[in-house]
């Protein structure tokens, strides 16, 4: 018999004695819990005894970890006032911590019809809630971060030092080789596209394709099941301690945006049957539509309490319980979007931001969305950091040749102060990228002018159409030795850019021994070797890993080149003052006019210290298709310098310290002995 039970704690809570059951539904007339066993027979079912402010609750004597349900919603069912009660649909539970079995397509799945869908939807697993972690996390510096943007699966699925077992799961993912060979990287912080459960989309399944990165979730605690062996909550929790171990943070993707059941024809698979018009944002005189400014059929609600209460909930639970270090918000303009449009001041930025479980954690956004007004890079409030897709297609331009982007170039490797600075945050706020999971990889990205996905089965219309990238002749791979040759050193003035630039670097894993996706820039669908990393890249080029990696550890040794602040000429510090000069190739300060026409130009940072002792580097950029002859400075180098990276193999000169050649279309550092 089941008791009365409390509202307190939403989802499953469990005590010696049985499990504490609650869900909120406020259109709810009824709410059965369904038990079910190991072969997905079911057993019994309760009706949840009470309601208290519109929290259904029960407790079930004896019910025990591990045991398998789900919940039926007796109530209204008049689509057009978008009330989607069908208590033929088995629910999953938005509070679970673990599901067993994963969501198939089936006319079953569709609350237009009677059809029990049972068997079609996964099982809620009652999990304790779990206590905080107690180990250590690395905590480290924003000004010391550095992102590795992962797939779990990609990145697994093809390494020859995982045993087949453990390929496309977390098991795989913290194997030894992976973290020694992410931390020999420099890396600080792997961000991991998402890892709670997510569901493959129709048109995909109809083309016997998968989704591979996961940007369609059924449940916001639950972590994926096809990630696991076993228990994903269990395993995932490891694999965050493994990197833990290691120094490493990990961050994880989240799409607090839309869910898997998509728009007024999609599936029943849990908000919609438990209470359709808090979770989703209808028109105001529509509510049978979906408002759909994800591009995904419909909008997660978060202007409702509850809505909100699930999102910090969720990020919680990550954070306290497993343990990740912070999180990457996919589509963030949702998160602020209210019916007048985006306000920085939406109370779930708020709640996020200032809930005391999330206090260390890191935030960043992705500061758009295809709706109206979607676009908001550098509106995002204090704490939070964000995505600069400015940055990415600036320095795209600017070394594919593009004329008139040198000043562009600047403000970018400045750290975007013309973005950020008005906001009151530093450099850190803008996280730099040349190239992410949407797009094309590094290595396309020198290889390609045009997208090639059409093993999408979308006729090649999805995807970005404009790349800023350049083939450099040939359209994809080619034996010219030339062209192979100008493509790996733009490749290297891509990640030296990156490294050199104030702001916070992420890479995207793969980048650093040459990934390919054969010219599809949409590889969501392609959860085959077209969206899983070739690790052969280390073998065919081992010297270009070793340079990447040489540009990481610099970037992490250099304190010049992560400043906390944004310098505009000199700085005054409480230990010194930093400079920063713009100098053109005869050694001059950099005038506005030059920056229209100037391929060549050099940045330098001085740091003078109390004691008068100077820290101080140069990085010189020469884009043009000859060498470079620039001075350091009118009177010639003052200082004894040393360069510590060029991108060129050959033909850099200091010539004793006056003028400085720098070979065609290349970066290089110096740093003052």
């Amino acid at each position: 018999m089941i008791d009365r039970g409390s509202p307190e704690g939403l989802g499953p809570s469990t005590t010696g004695d049985g499990t504490n059951f609650a869900l909120f539904s406020s259109v709810a007339e009824r709410v059965e819990l369904c038990l079910f066993d190991p072969s997905g027979n079911q057993t019994s079912s309760h009706d949840l005894p009470d309601c208290t402010d519109g929290v259904w609750h029960g407790f079930l004597p004896g019910c025990e970890t591990g045991q398998r349900y789900g919940y039926r919603v007796h109530g209204p069912y008049d689509p057009a006032r978008g009330l989607r009660c069908n208590s033929q649909k088995l629910l999953v539970d938005p509070y679970a911590r673990r599901l067993h079995g994963g969501f198939q397509w089936s006319d079953r799945v569709f609350d237009s019809n009677t059809e029990d869908s049972a068997g079609d939807i996964p099982f809620s697993v009652v999990t304790d809630v779990g206590t905080p972690c107690d180990e250590r996390k690395p905590r480290i510096p924003w000004g010391e971060t550095i992102f590795y943007e992962c797939n779990v699966r990609a990145y697994t699925m093809q390494h020859a030092g995982i045993e087949e077992l453990h390929r496309g799961k977390f098991s795989g993912f913290s194997n030894k080789k992976i973290v020694e060979y992410i931390k020999a990287l420099g890396i600080t912080s792997v961000e991991l596209m998402p890892v709670y459960a997510f569901a493959d989309e129709q048109h995909l399944v109809d083309q016997n394709l998968r989704n591979l990165w996961g940007y369609n979730p059924i449940s916001f605690f639950a972590p994926m099941p096809r990630y696991a062996n076993k228990d994903a909550d269990l395993e995932l929790r490891d694999m965050v301690r493994t990197f833990h171990d290691a120094g490493l943070e990990v961050i994880l993707d989240v799409a607090y945006n839309h869910t898997a059941e998509g728009g007024a024809l999609g599936p029943s698979i849990s908000f919609r049957g438990i209470d359709n018009l808090t979770y989703y944002r209808t028109p105001p005189y529509a509510p049978g539509e979906y408002i759909n400014d994800t591009g995904c059929g419909n909008t997660l609600n978060v202007e409702h309490p509850r809505v909100r209460q699930l999102v910090v909930e969720s990020l919680a639970y990550f954070s306290e319980v497993l343990g990740v270090d912070g999180f990457r918000f996919d589509l963030a303009t949702i998160l602020g979007r209210r019916d007048h449009g985006f306000s920085k001041g939406h109370p779930l930025l708020l709640d996020i931001s200032n809930d005391p479980r999330l206090a260390e954690t890191k935030l960043v956004a992705e500061p758009w969305d295809p709706g109206p007004g979607g676009y908001q890079l550098g509106n995002f409030p204090p704490r939070w950091a964000e995505w600069n897709d400015v940055y990415r297609d600036g320095v795209r331009e600017f070394w594919r040749g593009d004329l008139g982007k040198s000043g562009v170039l600047a403000r970018r490797i400045h750290g975007s102060a013309d973005i950020f600075e008005a906001s009151g945050r530093g450099p850190d706020a803008s996280v730099n990228f040349v190239t992410a999971h949407d797009g094309f990889t590094l290595r396309d990205t020198v290889s390609y002018v045009h997208r090639h996905n059409e093993a999408n089965g979308e006729d090649n219309r999805d995807g970005h159409s404009s790349n800023y990238s350049s083939n450099f002749g040939i359209e994809g791979d080619t034996d010219d030795e030339a062209i192979n040759r100008q493509r790996r050193r733009q490749r290297l003035n891509l990640l030296a850019t990156l490294m050199m630039s104030q702001g916070t670097p992420m890479v995207l894993a793969g980048d650093e021994f040459g990934n390919s996706q054969n010219g599809n820039n949409n590889a969501y669908a392609q959860d085959n070797e077209t969206g899983w990393l070739d690790w052969s890249g280390l073998e065919s080029d081992p010297q270009f890993t070793e340079q990447v990696r040489e540009l990481v550890w610099l970037r992490r040794e250099i304190p010049l080149l992560r400043l906390q602040q944004f310098v505009h000429g000199e700085l005054e510090l409480p230990d010194g003052l930093v400079r920063v000069d713009w100098i053109n190739q005869e050694g001059d300060t950099k005038q506005g006019a030059e920056w229209a026409h100037s391929r060549a130009f050099t940045k330098v940072i001085t740091r003078v210290h109390k004691d008068e002792s100077e820290s101080k580097i140069a990085i010189l950029i020469n884009a043009h298709d000859h060498d470079a002859q620039m001075r350091l400075s009118r009177t010639g180098v003052k200082n004894d310098w040393r360069v510590v990276f060029c991108s060129a193999a050959e033909g850099f000169d200091l010539n004793g310290g006056r003028t400085v050649t720098v070979p065609e279309q290349s970066i290089a550092l110096l740093v003052a002995e």
